[in-house]
Parts: C-alpha cells; structure tokens; sequence
C-alpha cells in the first residue's frame, strides 16, 4: 500500500481544506490574478477536454448541432423574461464603457466617461435570452422545426464564495436550447437530454447519480420543469450535477417567436434548455478520491497507463525503453494512453508520488531483475495494491484491467451512496440525518413555505422529487403533519 500523501489535509479532518488543496495539488486548477475566476491548467484541462469531447458526440447522436452566441447581453433582452432576470440579477457583470484612456497624471488607465454606452451589456449567464432573440429570425413555418443548437462556451455569474471548479464567478459550460412545435416534443427533449447526462455521469465519470425533478422553488428561473441528476459527495453533500429545463412557451412569447403550425395556424414554439459544466469537475475529485490524491475512472484519465523504468545506466535504459516501447505501441494502437516516463530529472520515488496525486489508473514499474525475469510491478491506483505481473501479454490484459478498474470504482461509490440514503418519518429524526451528512427521503407537504422553513432550520433543501425508484406512498410531512403522497429528496449541497 502507498503512503498517505504527508501534506495533504485528510478527508476525515477537513473535507472542504482536502478538496481545496487536491486540486492545486494534482495540478487541476489554481486561483486566478481576477478574484473569483480560475486557471485550468494542462492536466486538468485533458480532463475536461475528454468530457466535452465524449458528451459532444453524443450530442450529436441525439441529432444536435453546435453554433455559437455572443458572450454580451443588451439588457433589455434581460428584462423581457420577469422570472427569469430576477433569477439572475444579483449574479450579472454588466459592461458600461466601450473604451480606456490614459489618466492625464500619467497614473495609468481610466474609464473614458465620454465612452457609455447607449444601453448597458450583460456579460453572458446563460443564453436563452440572446439565443431566442436570435430564432424570432429562425423560424417562421413548422418546417424550420425542431431547432437543435448547442454551443460550448464560458459564463459569467458573480461569486461570492468561490471554490475552484465548484463555484466560480467565470466557468466553462455547454448549454443546449432547442426549439419545437409541441409541448409534448419539448418535454419528451427535456427527458431525453436527462437521461443522456445520467448515462454519461455514470457510464464514465462513474459516479451514480439520483434523476428527479426539481420543486418549484428549486427550478430554473423560467423553467416550468426542471430535470436534474444529483450526486453525493464523500462527505454526504449533494452535488448538482447538470439540469434540463422545460421551458414551455415562455421565452417565445417574451421575444415573439411564432410560428405558422400545420393547421395553418399560428402559435409559440416550445422550448428547452440543459447544460453541464466545469462543476462535473469537482463532482469527479470529490467522489472517488482519497488521501493519497485523485482516484480517476479509466475513461476519463489524460493517462490510463504510465510506464516507469528503473535503471542505473543508460545500457540498461535502453533495453529497458526496447521492450517497453513495443507494449506502448500495442496499448496505443488499442486506443490507450500511455505514458512512458524515461525521463532522467526525477527519481522513480517521485515519479510514483506524483502519478499516484494525478490519479493515474495504471501504473507499471520495470526494472533490469524485471527484464531478466519477464516481469513487471503493477499498481492500480483505485485500491492501491501493487502485483508482480508477466510482462508479455499486457497488451490484452490491461485493456479488460481498466474496464474493471472503471466498474470498481463505480460501484465502490454506489455502495457508499446508498449506504448513505435513509427514510424518515419525523422531524427529529430528519434534523439528525441531515447533521450525519445523509442523503434524506421524507414526506413533504408541497408548500414553499415549509420548504423555506426546513431549508432555514437545517440547511438542507429538496434536492429532486425522485425519478428513478418509486417514492409514492400515504404519509405525513415531517415539517408540519400534513397529508402527503411521496417522499422527496432532501440533502445539504453544495
């Protein structure tokens, strides 16, 4: 077994001060010069790069095309949509000037007060607002529907707390909005764009999630449906992991997009929206990982495998590098990616130290007693245990290690997650579940108010009304006693 990372916070001491510092790290991320604001660096930018480029095509799959939208906002498109500025406001940058100009003390640059702008901009939160703007031009006839965009792009919501990769004021998404002739092709949409989250979060991420719908006080602003995934962290918090609103007739009617139906007649087009974000980062570290640094799914590591040689002089480097570089070769041709690490700046010590912080699935150690014998030390980075292994054939049976390594993983937090779901039937028992870090299923009465009153009291709120097992059964409310007919998910978040 490896040994604990030595100057990184445990789990079991501060979670929140162990997140922080694994992301530094593991070379993911660092705090940008602008407060707020984040640097992705190499490594965890690879991470991301996998993400986008695996959910890319199963947009595409599902027949969606990519376009792309301004990144500033006329503010009156804002103030179109009631609920939806209002969900918005507090979080917006707005630009004022268009131009710089020299200070006349040689300070430095000012604000030109003669540049204001006619009408201030919105620097991006999310795009409805531009993009319906924008398919008032689109669409005339049911024949230009269903529209089927998605664009990859950075937002812009005004942080308070930030926490790299969790809460950042600028954060790297994808936001789908699509347009279409019936409520019942955009709500069917709405689900579809569900379920295609939950399959990847779980199928490569390897983290299970809980599909449901959010209340109405939880929704999106706008939204007449909201369809989430929710994840637990180790630490028992919740962690939204992407959402698909319905969008009804809403945005339409705010920018008058109407089309003429195949009666003949003319009506507002329907809508969606859904995204996932750089936030799908922090739910990956904070599943799996562990004191020893990040624990990543197979699907997802920059490198699955990495290769470290143990040599004295450059004679035996260069036997060594003769058998390894056919195994790479072969691994590569698999569609693995491997990394031989030959390098004569670091120590083997440290090359292991820091692939073990990187979560590397795979990691395989050869020496000259290894040549001689035909062996090799093999180290999955998921349990941490190392086995001498037969060098030949690797090339087939690391390809069957790593779908293991990725089912293990998954399953490994399933387990912790449902280990950690518990019913309850009164109020009491509900406040203590919630401080042992729970994910809760209790009765709810349908109120708002007793939705703000828990939230006040505990700091928990419904994460989603259940979608994936059945949840409906005769109750009583914890809160207040009054009928109900579900149970509903409640958690801390974060």
């Amino acid at each position: 077994m490896a040994k604990e990372l030595k100057d990184l916070t445990k789990r079991s001491e501060n979670y929140s001060q162990w997140y922080n510092e694994l992301v530094v790290k593991a070379d993911l991320a660092e705090q940008a010069p602008v407060r707020g604001c984040m640097v992705i660096k190499p490594y965890g930018y690879a991470i991301w790069e996998k993400i986008q480029r695996t959910l890319d095509d199963k947009f595409k799959e599902t027949g969606h095309v990519n376009a792309y939208f301004p990144l500033l906002i006329p503010k009156s498109y804002l103030s179109r949509e009631a609920e939806h500025v209002e969900g918005f406001a507090k979080e917006c940058a707005v630009v004022t000037h268009y131009r710089l100009k020299n200070a006349e003390d040689g300070s430095g640059v000012i604000v030109d007060p003669a540049a204001k702008l006619e009408e201030e901009l919105i620097v991006r939160p999310t795009s409805e607002t531009i993009i319906w703007a924008t398919y008032k031009n689109w669409i005339k006839s049911y024949r230009d529907l269903p529209i089927l965009c998605n664009q990859w792009a950075n937002v812009m919501r005004w942080e308070m707390r930030p926490r790299l990769f969790l809460r950042t004021a600028e954060f790297l998404w994808q936001e789908g909005h699509t347009a279409h002739a019936t409520r019942e092709e955009a709500e069917q949409e709405a689900r579809r764009m569900q379920t295609v989250y939950r399959d990847f979060v779980e199928g490569y991420m390897a983290v299970p999630v809980v599909r449901g719908v959010k209340s109405e006080t939880e929704r999106f602003a706008g939204a007449l449906d909201t369809y989430t995934i929710e994840s637990m962290t180790q630490d028992g918090k919740a962690l939204q992991c992407g959402t698909s609103h319905f969008l009804g007739q809403n945005f339409a009617k705010a920018f008058d997009v109407q089309f003429v139906d195949k009666d003949n007649k003319l009506d507002y087009v329907w809508a969606t929206s859904w995204g996932v974000s750089t936030r799908l980062m922090g739910a990956l570290i904070m599943a799996h990982s562990d004191d020893n640094g990040l624990v990543l799914p197979p699907k997802l590591a920059p490198i699955q495998v990495v290769i470290v040689p143990i040599y004295k002089t450059a004679e035996d480097l260069e036997k060594i590098s003769a058998k390894v570089n056919v195994l790479v070769d072969a691994l590569r041709a698999k569609g693995i990616s491997v990394k031989y690490d030959d390098a004569d700046n670091k120590r083997p010590g440290f090359k292991f130290a820091d692939y073990e912080v990187k979560g590397v699935p795979v990691r395989l150690a050869l020496g000259m007693r290894d040549l001689e014998a035909g062996t090799v030390e093999l180290m999955r980075r998921d349990t941490l245990e190392k086995e001498t292994v037969q060098f030949e054939g690797l090339e087939n049976t690391i390809p069957a290690l790593l779908d293991d390594i990725q089912k293990a993983i998954f399953e490994k937090a399933k387990a912790w997650r449902d280990s950690r779901m518990v019913k309850v039937d009164s109020y009491d028992d509900f406040k203590a579940q919630i401080e042992a870090g729970n994910f809760v299923l209790a009765h709810w009465d349908g109120t708002p108010e007793t939705e703000a009153k828990i939230k006040e009291e505990t700091k928990a709120t419904i994460r989603c009304i259940p979608m994936d097992f059945d949840t409906t059964e005769e109750g009583k409310c914890v809160y207040t006693g009054q009928p109900s007919h579900r149970r509903v998910l409640f958690a801390r978040s974060y």
